[in-house]
């Protein structure tokens, strides 16, 4: 029923020319009716525990196509139903029908699609069901992705964007095609249990983890993922980070749910991958001077913790340790989940941020938090929450995987214990690195002295846009202080997940003091409101001398003497520039009175632009010759075609 209102809502625009405010307020309307029954059924389901399965058609070649509640697909239900609602509330202010006349309709309807795919995938409980979903999602992605397609820049990361999903869905199409072999049938019941043999498990394994890790942006999969999440809307980058790439984590799930009894290296592999993908991703955030595009590579990096904890559950099944099983997947799924709302958050208040000073450039702005106080008071919120600090919930969910890590070392034996011991150290140097990265965000954003003329004259958004950040706000600080209630979710969800009848109902309140955490919470919180208050009640009775931010002693400061995204990360930037290769173009100052010049730095997208294109370009000019059997006439290309028949004749005799 979710999906029918879903897919109703981006239809019924379409019906309704002429009156654009009443249609994007219809179609809000249906997103809010599909979540509202979406969560109803995921309450209600986690509260009876009973399992519901039925048939959408039974006669089909490939089996029937059954759709199918779980916990771990009723988990993963959760953060598409409360983002899409959120970012469907925040575009009729943002992408409002009357400034937006010739692309909101369009929007409206892929939008729609777009979450009732979601929905379909999860709960898709057969393989070609399950890649029809992944299509139509990757194709109505494609479509709200370029909405804007008379930008350039736009066009280009649509390209990239549907030349790498198609890349990992062929994967998926050998992933299946193996599966459904070795199951003799593609309903997933049938798959579950499997014990083929160690080379068609590798398979198995390896093209799970390129076509999944490719969705889900895994470094080094992840090259479609900046420029797509830059040049989309603001509410689509937000439903694309915080829901979408989360597909590629659960498909994987789903697969790794099929074996039993997985080897060692799938899961020190899922841990090495993670580690590089969580460090890689926050060095390039660092150097980033786009807002959308830092928070993009943000995304990379908790795409790498999600598989950290992926990566150690993985080697407690093999090692036949439950309790790191059970700690390495909550934290995994508690992150999802957690990522989901900071990550949609930090990218709707960039969209506020953009609707307002029209630029995407960190270095243009300043100064906001004056003009922009709500917006930059759920941003800090957002940026604390991803930096894995607590009160708020990333802390909870890192803080899970950290007791997995420490346990795996503890308790285990063999070739994992030095990955897993590499794994605590590397998730620390991350979250250091995402506080300074959201330092720099937040500082030269919203603090410090206007840089132009332009940003002084913005304005707070309006409550249709801040309500969803509110309400996302809101989740963050209750997990973070309450994360019993998030406990409660995670035990059936794990508990699904996991081949073992060793977890017990209350293990993960046992293995982890979770009543500590909101003890934590309620004291910094008690401190933050003392501090506050003692703040407001100082008396202002001594006079200070006036001067802007960022003056440093200077008898007439100007705004361009603040520090920029550039200099503030400079130092980073040039610890890790053997895989950043920044490009610095430095000022050329010369005589006494040196004349005006320009200071420049970009940071590429290193396995883009310096390994993939170069070897497309080498590969091209390798084969340039072979275009010369591309004459245009038709007798030639018959006999090709004759000449293929003979030679696939012969090989059959």
């Amino acid at each position: 029923m979710s999906a029918g209102f879903a897919a109703v809502s981006g239809v019924l625009p379409l019906l309704m020319k002429g009156r654009s405010s009443l249609g994007q307020a219809a179609a809000t309307f249906f997103i809010i009716m599909a979540a509202l029954t979406g969560l109803a059924g995921v309450a209600v389901f986690f509260i009876t525990g009973k399992a519901a399965t039925f048939s959408v058609f039974d006669t089909l070649p490939f089996g029937p196509c059954d759709l199918g509640v779980d916990h771990l697909s009723a988990f993963f239900l959760l953060p598409v139903l409360i983002v899409s609602t959120c970012c469907s509330l925040y575009s009729t202010s943002y992408w409002a029908a009357d400034a937006n006349p010739k692309t909101w309709r369009r929007l409206t309807f892929f939008f729609g699609i777009l979450t009732a795919s979601l929905l379909i995938l999860i709960t898709a409980r057969n393989g070609i069901l399950f890649l029809l979903a992944w299509e139509v999602m990757a194709l109505s992605a494609f479509f709200v992705l370029t909405t804007e397609d008379h930008k350039q820049d736009v066009q280009d990361a649509g390209l990239l964007y549907m030349i790498a999903t198609h890349t990992g869905t062929l994967a998926l199409f050998a992933l299946f095609s193996l599966l459904g072999v070795a199951a003799s049938s593609y309903q997933f019941s049938a798959m579950a249990g499997l014990t083929p043999s160690a080379p068609v498990a590798a398979a198995i394994f390896c093209t799970a983890l390129f076509g999944f890790g490719m969705k889900a942006g895994l470094m080094p999969l992840h090259v479609w993922l900046p420029s797509a999440h830059a040049s989309a809307p603001s509410h689509i980058s937000a439903i694309m980070s915080g829901v979408m790439i989360k597909m590629g984590v659960y498909g994987l799930l789903r697969v790794l749910s099929f074996f039993p009894h997985p080897p060692m290296w799938w899961g020190m592999t899922l841990l090495i991958a993670g580690i590089i993908s969580a460090v890689m991703g926050v060095v390039f955030a660092l150097g980033q001077h786009d807002i959308k595009r830092l928070l993009a590579y943000h995304s990379i990096e908790n795409i790498g913790i999600i598989f950290i904890g992926i990566g150690l559950a993985v080697i407690g099944l093999a090692s036949n340790l439950p309790l790191l099983s059970l700690l390495g997947m909550s934290g995994a799924l508690l992150h999802t989940l957690n990522h989901a709302l900071f990550k949609s958050l930090l990218f709707l208040g960039a969209g506020s941020v953009i609707h307002g000073s029209h630029t995407r450039e960190i270095d243009l702005m300043g100064g906001l938090a004056k003009s922009m106080p709500w917006t930059s008071a759920l941003f800090l919120v957002g940026a604390v929450a991803i930096c894995g600090l607590p009160p708020l919930n990333g802390f909870v969910s890192e803080y899970l995987i950290y007791l997995g890590i420490f346990n795996g070392v503890n308790g285990g034996n063999g070739a994992a214990v030095p990955v897993m011991a590499l794994a605590a150290p590397a998730l620390a140097m991350v979250g250091a690195l995402a506080v300074a990265c959201f330092v720099k965000v937040c500082g030269i954003t919203f603090l410090g002295t206007a840089r132009n003329s332009e940003t002084t004259s913005i304005h707070e958004a309006g409550w249709p846009m801040r309500l969803p950040m509110i309400a996302l706000a809101s989740l963050c600080a209750v997990i973070g202080l309450f994360p019993q209630l998030a406990a409660g979710l995670l035990q059936p969800a794990v508990s699904n997940w996991l081949p073992v009848p060793a977890i017990n109902g209350q293990m993960l309140f046992s293995a982890a003091p979770l009543g500590w955490i909101t003890a934590l919470g309620m004291v910094l919180l008690a401190a933050g409101a003392f501090m506050a208050f003692s703040l407001l009640r100082k008396p202002r009775t001594s006079r200070h001398a006036r001067a802007v931010t960022w003056g440093c002693g200077y008898l007439r400061p100007t705004p361009r003497m603040q520090y920029s995204s550039s200099s503030f990360a400079e130092m980073i930037v040039k610890l890790f520039r053997g895989v950043l290769h920044p490009h610095m173009k430095n000022p050329e100052v010369t005589g006494a009175v040196p004349a005006k010049t320009r200071f420049s730095s970009h940071v590429p997208e290193t396995v883009l632009e310096l390994a993939i294109i170069p070897l497309f370009v080498a590969a091209d000019r390798k084969f340039n010759h072979i275009r010369k059997l591309q004459h245009g006439q038709l007798p030639l290309y018959i006999l090709y075609i004759f000449v293929t028949l003979c030679l696939l004749l012969t090989w059959a005799v």
